[in-house]
C-alpha cells in the first residue's frame, strides 16, 4: 500500500513554488470566471488548495469523471479552503460554454488560449482528464488527482502524500482488526435497511456468516445471481442456519435500487452510502457480481464465491476450504468425463445449424477439432477469424467452428450469421447459457478449443489466434511450445533496438506483440515488432531491418568521430543519434 501511495503521488515536483497570480493570470486579466459570467479575482484563491482541472466536452473519460469530481468538489468547497480551476481543451467557445454551463468551479476564460496552452505545457498534460493539485503554498501535491478522487473521493483531501499515507495505513490497520462492525458501520450509521424500509442494527447480525453482495441491479449476470442467492438464502433460513446477505448496490439510479431492495429477503446498505465505494476498494473489486464471505468472527473467508453459487447453489455452502475442495473434485471428474455430446446435446436439442438453417447432428461432429466462437453482431470476433478458419480447414477438413451468439434479436443473429462460413447454435438456444457457465465466459469475443475426444484444449484460443493465426492449430500446449521456439529462433541475430526514419523521435525496441498493423507497410503483423510504447508505433521486423540492411550495404558509407554515420545525402541533417530530413 505504501507503494500505491508513491504511485499516486509520483512525478511530483515538490521544489517548485507556483505563484497563483502569475500562474493563472495574464496581461490585462487578473480574474477567473464562473459559468454565469461572474469574475473572481485570482488573488482571492491565495491560501487555498487548488485543483487545476484539464478537461474537454469531447472527451468521454472526462464526461464520466466530471460528475464524480463535481460531487467531491461541492463537499470540499463548502469547507472554504478548496477551489478548482477548469482549463478547457475544447476546440470552440460554444462547446466550452455548453460544457462549463453546469460546472460549479472556476475557469480560465476560453478566449485566453495563451494561458491555457502555457498551463498545458507547464504541467506536461499529454492526456485528459488531468487534475493537478496545488497546496496552499503553491507546491504541487499531486499530478494524479483524477486517480485520487476516483479511488478515495473526499477522503483523499488535501490530496497530499502525507494524507494518502495516512489512508493506506488506516486500511492496513482495518485489515488486521477486521470485524463486521469495521466493515459496515460508519460514524453516522450503525444500521442496514430491510426490504420493507426498516432499519436493522449491524450488531444484530454479528456472529453470523455474512455474504457481502456487490452488484448492479440492471446487469444480467447480477440479476441471474440474485435469483439464485434468494433461493439459497431462503433454504438456509428454513434450515435455521446462521447466514445473512448484505446487498451493496453500486447502482447510480435510486429507482433501480428500490426495485431490487423490494425483490430480496435480505438486508442492504443504504443507497449511495459512501461505504459502498470504500468496500469496493477494500476488497479490490475487479468483477461484478462479487460475493464476499465474512465468517462468524468477522474475518474474510472467501473474496468471491459468486461463481460457486452460480454453478452449485446451496451445495457451495458454507464455502469452507473443505467444501471448495469437494466441489473442485466434482469439477475435475466432470472435466474428465466431458464429451462433445455432454457439451452440445440437451434433450431434443442435439444439433447445430448450417446455412439456410440446415440441422447438423452433433453426432456428426464427434471426433473432430471444434472451436466455439462466443461473439455477437455488436461485438464481433477477431477480424482475421474467417482467414484463420479457412487456413485451418486447408490443413484439416474435419475441423469445425461453431458460433455461440450473444445477439439480442433474431434479425441481428441472422444478418451476422449469414456472413459466416461455419456452423452455429440456433438463436436463443438454452445451451448458450450452459456453455458460458461451463467455460466461464466473462466477456466476448472468446474462442474455446475442443479436442477430438470432447475434452477442452484451451479457453484462451482467441489469444493464440491473435499471435499465431491458423498456425496455432490445434492449440495444444505441446504445439504452442514448438511455435514459441520457432518465434524465439526467428529473432536470433536481430538487434534489440533500431532507429528508423519513419520514427525519429525514439528508438524502437524489439518486442513480442500479439497483433498490430505495421506503421511502415500498413500490413497486419504478429509475433515480433519493433515498437515504441510511448508513441504506439509498430514496425514489422521486415520493414525495420530492410532499411538497416540497405544502409549497411551502401558503399562509401562514412562515420563521424563519434561512430555515427556522417550526413552524406543532401537534404538530411544528422544531429547526435538521429538523422532528420532538413
Amino acid at each position: 500500500m505504501a507503494e500505491a501511495a508513491e504511485t499516486l503521488n509520483g512525478g511530483v515536483n515538490g521544489k517548485t513554488i507556483h505563484d497563483l497570480q502569475s500562474l493563472l493570470s495574464s496581461e490585462g486579466r487578473d480574474f477567473l470566471i464562473r459559468n454565469n459570467g461572474d469574475q473572481v479575482k485570482t488573488a482571492d484563491l491565495s491560501g487555498k488548495i487548488i485543483g487545476l482541472y484539464f478537461s474537454a466536452s469531447w472527451c468521454g473519460p472526462c464526461r464520466r469523471f466530471t460528475p464524480l469530481f463535481a460531487e467531491v468538489y461541492k463537499e470540499l468547497y463548502a469547507q472554504g479552503d478548496f477551489e478548482t480551476v477548469f482549463i478547457s481543451d475544447d476546440e470552440d467557445e460554444e462547446s466550452f460554454k455548453e460544457y462549463f454551463a453546469k460546472k460549479p468551479w472556476l475557469a480560465i476564460p476560453f478566449s485566453d488560449s495563451t494561458t491555457r496552452d502555457r498551463l498545458n505545457k507547464l504541467f506536461e498534460v499529454n492526456g485528459i482528464p488531468r487534475l493537478v493539485i496545488l497546496g496552499w503554498n503553491g507546491k504541487v501535491l499531486s499530478n494524479y488527482g483524477v486517480d485520487l478522487v476516483m479511488e478515495y473521493g473526499v477522503e483523499a483531501y488535501p490530496f497530499s502524500p502525507e494524507k494518502l499515507k495516512e489512508i493506506t495505513e488506516e486500511e492496513e490497520a482495518a485489515r488486521r482488526n477486521q470485524s463486521l462492525g469495521t466493515l459496515l458501520v460508519t460514524r453516522s450509521r450503525d444500521f442496514l435497511i430491510s426490504n420493507d424500509g426498516n432499519k436493522v442494527l449491524v450488531s444484530e447480525i454479528q456472529g453470523k456468516m455474512v455474504a457481502l453482495y456487490f452488484c448492479f441491479s440492471t446487469d444480467k449476470p447480477c440479476r441471474e445471481l440474485t435469483a439464485k442467492l434468494v433461493e439459497m438464502y431462503n433454504k438456509l433460513k428454513d434450515k435455521g442456519d446462521e447466514f445473512e446477505v448484505v446487498l451493496i448496490s453500486l447502482d447510480d439510479d435510486e429507482q433501480s435500487y428500490v426495485e431490487i431492495l423490494k425483490s430480496i429477503p435480505f438486508l442492504a446498505v443504504p443507497f449511495k452510502d459512501k461505504i459502498c465505494e470504500k468496500l469496493a476498494r477494500y476488497f479490490e473489486l475487479s468483477i461484478i457480481p462479487t460475493l464476499v464471505i465474512i465468517g462468524s468472527d468477522g474475518k474474510t473467508v472467501n473474496s468471491n464465491v459468486a461463481e460457486l453459487v452460480e454453478e452449485h447453489g446451496i451445495q457451495a455452502y458454507p464455502f469452507t476450504p473443505e467444501k471448495l475442495e469437494e466441489l473442485a473434485e466434482i469439477e475435475r471428474k466432470r472435466l474428465e468425463s466431458q464429451t462433445l455430446e455432454s457439451l452440445l446435446v440437451s434433450g431434443e436439442q442435439d444439433f447445430v445449424i448450417g446455412k439456410g438453417g440446415v440441422k447438423v447432428p452433433v453426432s456428426e461432429l464427434v471426433g473432430k477439432h471444434i472451436l466455439l466462437d462466443f461473439s455477437a453482431h455488436w461485438c464481433p470476433p477477431c477480424p482475421k477469424l474467417t482467414e484463420v478458419y479457412h487456413g485451418i480447414k486447408a490443413k484439416d477438413p474435419a475441423f469445425e467452428l461453431i458460433f455461440v451468439s450473444s445477439d439480442r434479436d433474431q434479425y441481428s443473429f441472422d444478418d451476422y450469421f449469414s456472413s459466416m462460413p461455419w456452423l452455429a447454435l440456433p438463436f436463443g438456444d438454452e445451451r448458450k447459457e450452459f456453455l458460458s457457465r461451463t467455460f466461464k465466459i466473462l466477456g466476448i469475443p472468446s474462442l474455446v478449443a475442443i479436442g477430438p475426444t470432447g475434452k477442452t484444449i484451451t479457453t484462451e484460443a482467441r489469444d493464440i489466434v491473435a499471435v499465431h493465426g491458423s498456425d496455432g492449430y490445434p492449440f495444444t500446449e505441446e504445439h504452442l511450445k514448438v511455435m514459441e521456439a520457432k518465434i524465439e529462433e526467428m529473432a536470433k541475430g536481430w538487434p534489440e533496438k533500431v532507429k528508423h526514419h519513419l520514427h525519429t523521435e525514439h528508438e524502437l525496441n524489439l518486442e513480442r506483440r500479439r497483433g498490430y498493423y505495421c506503421d511502415g507497410c500498413g500490413m497486419a503483423g504478429r509475433g515480433w515488432s519493433y515498437y515504441c510504447e510511448e508513441c504506439y508505433f509498430d514496425l514489422h521486423p521486415k520493414c525495420a531491418l530492410e532499411e538497416e540492411k540497405k544502409e549497411d550495404d551502401e558503399k562509401g558509407e562514412s562515420k563521424d568521430g563519434n561512430g555515427h554515420e556522417a550526413s552524406t545525402n543532401e537534404g538530411w541533417v544528422c544531429d547526435g543519434d538521429v538523422c532528420k530530413k532538413a
